[in-house]
């Protein structure tokens, strides 16, 4: 093999290893109201993710500390994502509600959108191209 045909396949390889490993996104949570708990994060890329009726292509689970806390999801190609928080306090798998049906645990969604219902798919959805972070405030 010449050696500009092996700098090329070398380039190449390069190039694709890169891509196949995708971005990282990073997800502070603020407003995390107690250390207790967990955090359940769901990132999704369809409408259908985001109303549970495919699976997410990022989820996490992790204890919750009051305050703030960041995770991070590697690997995602560039695309358009939404990322659902849920702060399930005591730990039942559900966001828990008053009589009312106002939540009573912290929940959040990718760009805070100021809406009083569960947000829309297209409202939480943002481009992720390479490295991307982003923060969601629980309510």
């Amino acid at each position: 093999m010449n050696t500009p045909l092996m700098f090329l396949s070398f380039v190449s390889l390069m190039f694709l290893a890169g891509t196949a490993h995708g971005g990282e996104l990073a997800v502070t949570i603020t407003d995390i109201r107690a250390a207790e708990g967990s955090l359940r994060v769901a990132v999704v890329n369809t409408d259908a993710g985001w109303n549970n009726q495919e699976k997410p292509v990022a989820f996490k689970t992790v204890a919750a500390a009051q305050g703030e806390m960041t995770l991070t999801f590697a690997g995602l190609p560039d695309g358009k994502y939404a990322v659902q928080v849920m702060h399930d306090q005591n730990d039942n798998d559900k966001l828990d509600t008053n009589f009312v049906g106002i939540p009573s645990e912290g929940y959040g969604f990718s760009n805070n959108p100021n809406v009083m219902r569960r947000a829309h798919f297209d409202e939480a959805q943002f481009d992720l191209a390479g490295n991307t972070a982003i923060s969601i405030r629980l309510r």
